[in-house]
């Protein structure tokens, strides 16, 4: 619908805006625009790409030789088919989803990421697409098999697992009396502000928004579990099977 298409432009352009603009200068010379830039590629476009279910209209619109020399063979790939099986298992990707937020905020690995432009360019694509992946897992609203991997109840649990690791991180980070990220000194922070609020702001926005990501993420599986419990809801047929 409407609504569908709607949220799957937002997160689309948002992705643009944080990665595109003017707005990527800023997130490399402050903590906290950066950040909001990994807030946006990390969680919230693509929350609302995955929520659009663009998947079938995606693939409807893919030209035919596409199908047939890219699709197809990725479908009939074992291995691919085990591996995208594998990181869809919901511990799995929320594991994956926590630790890359962990792993690029070390100290000393943020600040060789934001000096080196490959590995830059890797954390900022590989949060983007790890967090398609992540809420496509909890969106997809077609369970493989009769098994309980992709179970609304299961998926709940996860988006409350994932919560409480950002909010230690963010926490620590909001409330540390010293500057753990010195690079934003070295090259020039932007904006008027002292490291530490900097710094605590940036703690914020990884404690607070990103939390409450998991809770409108919950209430809008607890919704859709209702609904399809009443037989009143219409699974949408992704383009990408899962191995079973």
């Amino acid at each position: 619908g409407r609504g569908q298409a709607l949220m799957f432009w937002i997160g689309l352009v948002a992705m643009y805006a944080v990665l595109q603009t003017q707005f990527e200068y800023y997130a490399q010379h402050s903590f906290f625009m950066h950040r909001l830039q990994h807030l946006v590629l990390h969680h919230v476009a693509p929350f609302l790409i995955a929520v659009s279910a663009p998947a079938a209209i995606l693939g409807a619109g893919l030209p035919t030789i596409v199908h047939r020399h890219v699709v197809t063979p990725m479908r009939r790939n074992r291995l691919l088919r085990f591996l995208y099986a594998a990181i869809q298992e919901p511990l799995v990707s929320g594991a994956i989803f926590v630790g890359l937020i962990y792993f690029w905020l070390i100290p000393s690995v943020h600040f060789y990421a934001m000096l080196n432009v490959p590995l830059y360019n890797t954390m900022n694509w590989g949060v983007a697409i790890e967090g398609l992946l992540f809420w496509w897992m909890i969106f997809n609203m077609r369970a493989p098999g009769n098994t309980d991997m992709r179970h609304y109840g299961y998926r709940l649990m996860v988006l409350f697992l994932v919560m409480l690791p950002q909010i230690a991180l963010g926490a620590y980070i909001a409330l540390s009396d010293h500057d753990l990220f010195g690079i934003y000194a070295a090259c020039g922070r932007i904006l008027p502000i002292t490291p530490l609020m900097d710094q605590a702001i940036g703690g914020l926005l990884t404690w607070v928004p990103a939390a409450m990501m998991s809770v409108v993420g919950g209430l809008v599986l607890v919704y859709r579990w209702n609904t399809q419990s009443r037989g009143a809801e219409t699974p949408l047929p992704p383009t990408l099977r899962c191995a079973r």
